[in-house]
């Protein structure tokens, strides 16, 4: 990318010209500089999802006294997810309307809205109704996901796309077990009748993530909305399939981080300090590891190490299943955790994937050189966002799932049992669509197998 053709825009945070791939703009400022964008990122959406998944811990401190069942728990942390992945959409057109530096600001500080909403509600008494517009509120967290995404993936060039994404992604997901640990220590401490004090350690951080954002981050002013490029991923197959399989992995993982702690309370009879206890370490390995999967992806290929992920996550579930049949609360933690790791590796796997298929699209189109990097980047910038709201919903899926179960069973056995048989299709669609190799036209005609089968398209993506 590059400024040439393009208004100025004014202000010293504002970068006119950037291309990171050309190898010498790289090695003498580009790393360096998306790389300071990429540290600031991370914090600002750390906090954004910690805010995101804020109902997840907060319904642990509600106790009988609020009056609200284990179904009426789920449902609002499903209005969270909900109001997240809705939000992705709008947040990721908005940095190449504002500027990512500045929108990085914007949507820190839109954090504090439900953390001094929360603050003056959060307590027994309060309408069940309130508490659904204060989990609304939160939902807004899940859109810095989107839009930090959408500006870290202009910064870097291909061949460093995995990695960074991954880093972003997976730093910004330790947000998730990091308010999980804040809340177990508050719950510790001072009881677990004291919910205004885990949003009172937070509210100064959001502070400080939109402050470091202002002084530290830039915006890339050759970056712009394509509503072109958004148009024509709407319209391509993949961005559908991949919108899938990310409801498989950023899905679960997501979906997995809002109930467990529920699941612990209502099927195991945890105390609100017991489920807190262990809650966090699933979402925190999850998180580590999802750069993990976006290194791997670089080193042997996206859908090669996403095919084997699905079939990870479906064994993992079905020990799962076990346990609750069982009632083995050991068995069950041992699958779950696994469960989270493999949905944080798999995010890693997915998300690489998405600019390979457009280059190899660009490729297949007769496509070289800077020609194809312009048509990979189009886009992919342009499916990222679309791609992440979808995924985003199969969290809501989950706890819908979690829910009807526990309604109907008085445990989550047919919800698990529900993840495992869509793991299968996941698996199955990424083989069919990714790896299968092509046969030649004379092979499709008589229905014999290609004697030289050529490499699938996609299998390097």
């Amino acid at each position: 990318m590059t400024g040439s053709g393009q208004t100025a825009r004014r202000g010293k945070r504002w970068i006119e010209e950037w291309d990171p791939e050309n190898e010498e703009f790289w090695a003498e400022k580009g790393e360096k500089t998306a790389n300071r964008n990429l540290l600031y990122s991370v914090f600002s959406e750390h906090i954004g999802f910690s805010i995101w998944t804020l109902f997840s811990v907060l319904v642990l401190f509600m106790g009988d006294e609020y009056g609200i069942d284990a179904a009426g728990k789920f449902f609002l942390v499903s209005v969270a997810t909900l109001v997240g992945a809705c939000v992705r959409v709008p947040y990721t057109f908005a940095v190449a309307r504002f500027g990512g530096r500045n929108w990085t600001v914007f949507s820190a500080l839109m954090l504090l809205l439900p953390t001094t909403a929360a603050f003056a509600v959060m307590e027994p008494g309060t309408s069940y109704g309130t508490f659904l517009l204060v989990a609304a509120l939160a939902g807004v967290g899940g859109g810095n996901f989107a839009s930090s995404m959408t500006n870290i993936n202009a910064f870097f060039p291909l061949h460093r796309k995995g990695w960074a994404l991954g880093l972003n992604a997976g730093g910004g997901n330790i947000g998730v077990p990091v308010i999980q640990l804040v809340a177990l220590l508050v719950i510790a401490v001072a009881g677990d009748g004291r919910p205004r004090v885990l949003l009172a350690v937070y509210m100064p951080l959001i502070i400080v993530a939109a402050t470091l954002a202002w002084l530290r981050m830039d915006n890339l002013a050759p970056v712009r909305n394509d509503t072109g490029a958004a148009k024509e991923s709407v319209r391509d197959a993949h961005t559908w399939i991949m919108s899938f399989l990310y409801v498989g992995t950023f899905g679960s993982f997501i979906g997995y981080s809002f109930a467990f702690g529920l699941v612990l309370q209502t099927q195991f009879d945890r105390t609100p300090l017991q489920a807190a206890a262990v809650t966090f370490i699933g979402p925190l390995l999850g998180s580590v590891i999802r750069p993990v999967g976006g290194w791997l992806a670089d080193r042997y290929g996206g859908a090669r190490i996403t095919l084997w992920n699905f079939a990870a996550m479906a064994g993992a579930t079905a020990v799962v299943v076990f346990a609750s049949v069982r009632e083995s609360l050991p068995v069950y933690l041992v699958g779950f955790v696994a469960l989270f790791l493999f949905s944080g590796l798999g995010n890693g796997s997915t998300y690489k994937m998405i600019p390979g298929i457009y280059q190899a699209k660009a490729f297949a189109m007769g496509l070289r050189g800077e020609q194809a990097n312009t048509y990979a980047r189009r886009l992919s910038g342009a499916a990222i966002g679309l791609i992440g709201a979808v995924g985003a919903l199969g969290g809501l899926g989950i706890n819908l799932a979690f829910r009807q179960s526990f309604l109907a069973n008085g445990n989550g056995t047919a919800a698990c049992v529900a993840f495992l048989v869509f793991y299968a299709v996941c698996f199955v669609v990424t083989w069919a669509v990714y790896l299968r190799g092509p046969r030649t036209r004379a092979a499709r005609a008589d229905g014999a197998d290609d004697p030289e089968p050529r490499q699938p398209a996609y299998a390097g993506v």
